[in-house]
């Protein structure tokens, strides 16, 4: 199997892949197109099917296995395929897990590194309720291992949220050695707790979409409402150190136009809401450097994430 990592402009494909995405559009002459997102464990490329009623095309939906024949072709900077044949496969005749993007991180090494994170937390408090979530919620584990960061944005893959998570932690841990004012306890609870609401705002591979829950209320609140749960079962947790522990799951997205319901009150939100942007951010720009071809060099245009034309150099 050449997987999409491995394609480059002027390939010709004969492959199986996952439709992640299927739509129609219409050019500006008024012509009828489709466009697709197709996807492998390694990443994902657009394609477009420029004959939708071609006798070579045949009927498939979205979420469905497809053998495609396509050519790969650069527009702006990016991969694109132009499908030429397509039909329908049967997921009970293909290795599913060749399909999903998975964390280049083994996933048991970033969970021993979560629980080396939780066994630092002095608080008996704070320990106690990432003991709760991390160490004795079965189901809450599973989902967190498996789950994505996001949709498509960073870390949209198999162990993404993890991932993501422990790399807000380990900027928030060298926050905390440059800035002694800083409650490293609740810190680093926050880090590792900031984004749990996202297990249920989003669904499990291969979908990796948004839940009628996640639509209604967002991870933000949800993650909110899975800490006050877990925390009114721990006898004596301070009023205080709850209401902070909130304030930083609340706002950590730092500003009202990003869907933060606050903004940081406290400099452990503002250290979380920092951390977050940093490693959400630095993420996205790797994806997009390593979503271009190795042959790929210079301007890659302008992008909407970050407001600027990037640059790849390397």
């Amino acid at each position: 199997m050449k997987f999409i990592k491995d394609l480059i402009a002027g390939d010709r494909v004969n492959e199986i892949y996952l439709c992640k995405q299927k739509n129609a559009a219409v050019t500006k002459n008024g012509k009828s197109y489709e466009n697709c997102i197709l996807q492998d464990k390694t990443g994902s490329i657009d394609a477009k099917i420029w004959e939708p009623d071609s006798s070579g095309i045949g009927d498939f939906k979205a979420m469905d296995y497809i053998e495609v024949v396509g050519d790969v072709t650069q527009f702006n900077g990016a991969l694109q395929m132009s499908i030429k044949r397509a039909r329908y496969v049967s997921p009970d005749t293909v290795d599913t897990s060749l399909f999903f993007p998975v964390s280049d991180r083994d996933n048991d090494a970033m969970y021993g590194e979560l629980c080396g994170f939780i066994d630092t937390v002095e608080e008996p408090h704070l320990r106690r309720l990432l003991e709760v979530l991390f160490k004795e919620d079965a189901g809450f584990i599973h989902d967190f291992r498996r789950s994505s960061a996001a949709k498509s944005i960073h870390h949209g893959f198999i162990g993404g949220l993890m991932e993501h998570s422990l790399g807000v932690a380990a900027l928030c841990e060298q926050y905390c050695l440059s800035r002694p004012l800083l409650n490293r306890d609740l810190l680093i609870t926050a880090a590792l707790c900031h984004d749990i609401g996202k297990v249920r705002e989003l669904s499990a591979f291969p979908a990796n979409d948004y839940t009628d829950e996640g639509q209604f209320l967002g991870h933000i609140i949800i993650g909110a409402q899975m800490l006050e749960e877990r925390i009114r079962g721990i006898e004596g947790f301070p009023e205080e150190l709850r209401l902070k522990l909130i304030h930083c799951i609340l706002s950590h997205h730092g500003e009202y136009e990003f869907g933060s319901p606050k903004k940081p009150a406290i400099m452990e939100a503002l250290a979380l809401n920092l951390a977050d942007n940093t490693d959400a951010k630095l993420e996205s720009f790797r994806e997009i450097l390593e979503g271009t071809s190795a042959e790929t060099k210079g301007w890659l245009g302008f992008n909407k994430l970050f407001e600027s034309n990037l640059y790849k150099s390397v």
